[in-house]
């Protein structure tokens, strides 16, 4: 800042233009301060926190901070009162030239949450430069022989200062052959010149000093002067006239070099070498003047040499002087004005500032996750800048200022979905043909826990065989979490319960990381059949999300328990039969019957019977039922067979292997004379009970039959349907296989059972049969085997082999 040269009203100057006020420019959304040029360092510019709504003790703690385009030292904030103030020296004609308005744009970002504020602080301009001349003197060449009216150029002074305090005055000392004439043109610029009043006559003055001074229109008032040196000639007195004084070009910004500016057209009315005519540029043209534009000295074209560029200079102010050849030279000048047309030939410039990510999954909608601001150097149409995004994205642009713009969360985010965005915002111009520029934003989703984990299925069906080692792996249960990081770290436990008296984690245990279900100890298919259980899956989520999963085990029979053979009443002994038959018995009549129970299910339940050849290796009367264990004779009895009779019946189930028990059966032939009567009744009540089972077998065969048909067309109809739609068995549930049951009296039994499909290893799965006999309990009517034979057939004939089918 300058201080004043005189006292008084140069001090109270002063003191008015440190009086400025920050002013507030209603529903702009911007604040405005004002300071005067040359400041000293600290001076106030205004209360920008107080302003801006902001609290003291929030601007530390929400990092306020202050950025400007261009030099950042200029202007600086207090954080602890929350002052704008001066920080380095302020030179406006340094800062912004010439120009009429000169700011400094300041953007004051805060954060928790984001806020972007933009203040202008206009610099005032104050009268700190004085009026320049060029030289300090200028010299004039004038002939005698002018006539009076006639105009001298003189250069004039420059002001760097704008406004009134370059307005320039001009004063000329007394003289009594020249006056000076001032031409303002429309550029705000003045011709100045020395107009003759007095014919001159070098014989009596051949020279003039005169004091030409220039005073500006500040407070105070600044002032420059130069020595005009004017030398009379006496020859010569024609100089070089222009067609015109001021000469308009208008050029595009794009023109090549060699383009014509134009051409310029002067006489003179002198002949010979007077009449000659040289052009040159004046000794005021600026450098940047001569690089672009040159002169042909001899024809007066002006043409391109350089590059033009609207953004950096809008127009050329051009003084050409044309010199003739006289002695001495006669000079003439004239202004040629170029503007400078704009072209589209900036694309927009994009700037991403404050990029806030990741952004969580649940962030609520108008999250804002950058700032961006664009630009144009051209200006009108062609620097009106339109922003758009990439399509389909979850983001929306959303303007704050002019030119200014914040990316804000337009829908909800899933994670799972889409992990990442790569958003291209793109900024397109107005010009035709516009231009554009982009920018990649990559915008990371955090992940939240808002997945529980899932297992591939409800349920699961595992097949164990019994007598298993205790710690073996039986399964393994998998759940997948959508989520990632801790929040898909999957731990797995039981669902504790009772298992009749005892704990379930008793019997099974769950690995926690693996999911590996192992069985504690070894299981018994005739203790527990069934073992169903749940399986939980938690993550680590906070808080933490969780599933079940039901796990059946079946309990897989092993053939470890032999045939146990039953006594044939109460107080008999197992596994021996003792019977008495008659002597006159006729063939195929059951004399006695061997029961045996295994405790066992399926195959390994299934027990058979067999006669073991006598020790003589003579041929027996007697037979036995190879499933029903009955022993009836192969013939009628005569006088030559043994009274008593021993028979060795092997008992024997169809396990791998197979195991055995031998049941005694010793028979005594009566030779009572009753013993016909009764073998006879006995014969005939024999007879009609083969044929009953006769007529039970035929029906027997008859509905095997139809079940097995039953059962091939439903097999066709399942792989029908799988080969057709095999989506849909894996999006439809469980099916439910059919259980079969048959025995070898023709007693059939239907039910129904859920079903689960088990991978294990590779491979499709497998179609299993097996087969289940029950075990009995003896029954009330063993006790009388011997008196009531029917009875002891009609309970053999309920003990029915069963077959059941897994498909």
């Amino acid at each position: 800042m300058l201080y004043p040269r005189r006292g008084g009203k140069g001090a109270q100057r002063l003191l008015l233009s440190l009086l400025l006020l920050a002013v507030w420019k209603a529903g702009s959304g911007q604040v405005h301060y004002s300071v005067p040029e040359e400041a000293k360092h600290g001076t106030f510019v205004g209360r920008i926190a107080q302003d801006l709504g902001l609290e003291l003790e929030e601007l530390v703690p929400r990092l306020f901070r202050v950025a400007s385009k261009g030099r950042g030292d200029l202007l600086e904030v207090n954080l602890r009162n929350g002052i704008l103030f001066v920080n380095s020296r302020i030179d406006r004609e340094e800062l912004c030239g010439r120009s009429l308005e000169c700011s400094i744009h300041l953007e004051v970002i805060v954060e928790r949450p984001p806020q972007v504020f933009h203040v202008e602080v206009e610099v005032k301009d104050i009268n700190d430069n004085p009026p320049v001349f060029r030289e300090r003197e200028q010299r004039l060449f004038i002939p005698e022989s002018r006539l009076l009216d006639s105009r001298f150029p003189v250069e004039g002074a420059a002001d760097a200062d704008i406004g009134t305090n370059s307005l320039l005055t001009y004063t000329l000392s007394p003289s009594d052959y020249f006056s000076l004439d001032i031409q303002a043109s429309d550029e705000l610029s003045k011709s100045l010149a020395l107009e003759l009043r007095k014919s001159l006559d070098r014989e009596e003055t051949p020279e003039l000093n005169l004091l030409l001074t220039a005073t500006d229109g500040g407070k105070p008032e600044l002032e420059g002067t130069v020595q005009l040196l004017i030398t009379v000639l006496d020859v010569n007195d024609n100089a070089p006239m222009f067609a015109q004084a001021v000469y308009r070009v208008q050029l595009l910004e794009t023109a090549a070099n060699g383009t014509l500016v134009t051409t310029l057209n002067a006489t003179d009315a002198d002949e010979g070498v007077n009449g000659e005519i040289v052009f040159f540029f004046g000794s005021d043209v600026p450098l940047n003047i001569r690089k672009n534009f040159k002169i042909d000295s001899s024809s007066g074209e002006i043409r391109l040499i350089g590059r033009l560029d609207y953004e950096e200079t809008k127009f050329y102010e051009i003084q050409v002087k044309a010199v003739d050849k006289g002695s001495p030279p006669m000079s003439n000048h004239c202004k040629v004005l170029v503007k400078v047309l704009d072209v589209n030939d900036n694309a927009p410039e994009l700037a991403v500032k404050s990029l806030f990510l990741p952004v969580r999954e649940d962030a609520p909608l108008s999250t804002v996750i950058a700032f961006i601001s664009v630009s144009d150097r051209d200006s009108g149409v062609n620097g009106q800048v339109t922003c758009t995004l990439t399509p389909h994205v979850p983001f929306k642009l959303v303007s704050t200022f002019k030119n200014y713009y914040s990316l804000v969360l337009d829908s909800a985010l899933d994670r799972e979905s889409v992990s990442d965005y790569t958003v291209v915002v793109t900024a397109r111009d107005g010009g035709s043909p516009s231009l554009l520029a982009s920018a990649n934003v990559s915008v990371q989703v955090a992940d939240v826990n808002d997945n529980a984990p899932a297992f591939a299925q409800p349920e699961y069906t595992v097949f164990v065989k019994e007598n298993n080692p205790p710690g073996c792996h039986i399964f393994t249960v998998s759940a997948r979490d959508s989520d990632a990081q801790e929040n898909a770290l999957v731990s797995y436990s039981l669902v504790e319960r009772r298992v009749g008296e005892r704990a379930l984690s008793s019997y099974v245990s769950v690995h926690a990381e693996s999911g590996k279900v192992y069985a504690l100890q070894p299981l018994d298919h005739e203790e527990l059949e069934l073992l169903q259980f749940q399986v939980s899956a938690r993550d680590a989520g906070v808080p933490p999300l969780g599933s079940n999963v039901t796990l059946q085990v079946f309990v897989l029979d092993e053939n470890d328990n032999a045939p146990a053979l039953l006594p044939p009443g109460p107080g008999g002994e197992a596994g021996a039969v003792s019977q008495q038959v008659s002597r006159w018995v006729g063939a195929d009549h059951m004399v006695a019957k061997v029961r045996a129970v295994d405790a066992d299910s399926g195959y390994n339940a299934w027990l058979s019977y067999e006669l073991l050849p006598t020790a003589g290796g003579a041929l027996s009367p007697f037979r036995v039922g190879l499933y029903t264990g009955e022993i009836s004779t192969t013939r009628a009895l005569d006088e030559a067979d043994a009274s008593r009779q021993r028979l060795l019946v092997l008992v024997k189930d169809h396990g791998e292997p197979a195991l055995v028990a031998t049941a005694t059966v010793l028979l005594s032939l009566l030779e009572s004379s009753q013993a016909p009567k009764a073998s006879s009744r006995e014969s005939s009540r024999v007879a009609s009970v083969e044929a009953a089972r006769v007529d039970v077998n035929v029906y027997l065969i008859i509905a095997i039959c139809a079940v097995s048909s039953l059962l091939v067309l439903t097999l066709l109809l399942y792989t029908a349907l799988r080969c057709s739609a095999p989506s849909t068995e894996r999006a439809g549930g469980p099916a439910k296989p059919v259980i079969v049951c048959s025995s070898a009296v023709g007693s059939w039994s239907y039910s129904q059972q859920r079903r689960q499909r088990v991978c294990s290893g590779e491979g499709p799965p497998k179609t299993d049969l097996m087969a289940f006999s029950p075990s009995l309990p003896p029954g009330p009517n063993m006790t009388e085997e011997g008196e009531h034979p029917e009875a002891n057939s009609e309970h053999s004939s309920n003990v029915s082999p069963t077959f059941k089918l897994w498909l």
